[in-house]
């Protein structure tokens, strides 16, 4: 399986750099008290962080509100998951433990202060692309959401998809009920967005960290790497 991203992607964002971590066989239905430790303490660090500031104009935010310009979207609209995410926590309110990976995923995302996704990639057949949406094939079914719900993307806007299933819209601003995370799941891909100029060392350390807990805590192996305008698809098995 890969992830690709696709050239056009490139031209609108050339310094776009995204770190990619997989894993199989996990076990996420046993309860991991050093991972509920761990998001609590960064969402705490946040909190923090964040108290009472105006999130959208944070140096480390605003990268991404002008990437959304640059591929057509308003960032005010439609915020990066990473700009929701610590808008909620500048206001006091906590995230939610959901489920063991889901919450690794939130406590280094906000260790590292980047956008992180997590994708269920059991019974998962193509490959993932990072590409712009076709509103006359593509679906989309928001989280939460059955198939009588399902939604189009507008004609280009950016999209992780496999196939036609759309798994986030708006680039990193919805999430798909299709490839969510369950007690259940057992492989998954993490991609983590970051830029070359702008938080390549943080996108690395997060790769590694990530990858390190996966391993240490789930005793599986992981796959993990970088895709970028040189190195456009990672390949895993």
């Amino acid at each position: 399986m890969k992830f690709i991203i696709k050239p056009g992607i490139f031209e609108k964002l050339p310094s776009m750099y995204v770190g990619v971590v997989v894993a199989h066989e996990i076990d996420n239905q046993t309860s991991y008290p050093e991972i509920s430790q761990m998001l609590d303490k960064y969402e705490k660090l946040a909190q923090d962080k964040f108290a009472g500031v105006n999130v959208k104009k944070r140096p480390e935010i605003i990268p991404y509100r002008e990437a959304f310009r640059q591929l057509g979207i308003n960032p005010n609209k439609y915020p990066c998951s990473v700009e929701a995410l610590f808008k909620r926590l500048s206001k006091g309110k906590s995230l939610p433990h959901i489920n063991p990976l889901v919450d690794l995923n939130n406590a280094i995302s906000l260790k590292y202060t980047l956008p992180m996704g997590t994708h269920n990639l059991d019974d998962t057949q193509g490959n993932i692309e990072m590409r712009f949406a076709d509103s006359n094939t593509d679906t989309f079914i928001p989280l939460g959401k059955t198939a009588e719900n399902i939604e189009k993307p507008d004609t280009g806007e950016v999209i992780y998809a496999v196939g036609n299933e759309v798994r986030t819209r708006r680039w990193t601003w919805r999430q798909s009920d299709q490839g969510k995370i369950t007690p259940n799941t057992r492989s998954v891909f993490f991609p983590i967005d970051g830029f070359a100029d702008v938080n390549k060392e943080l996108v690395d350390q997060a790769v590694q960290d990530l990858s390190a807990k996966l391993e240490m805590i789930f005793k599986v192996k992981v796959q993990n790497g970088i895709v970028d305008q040189n190195h456009p698809i990672f390949e895993w098995k």
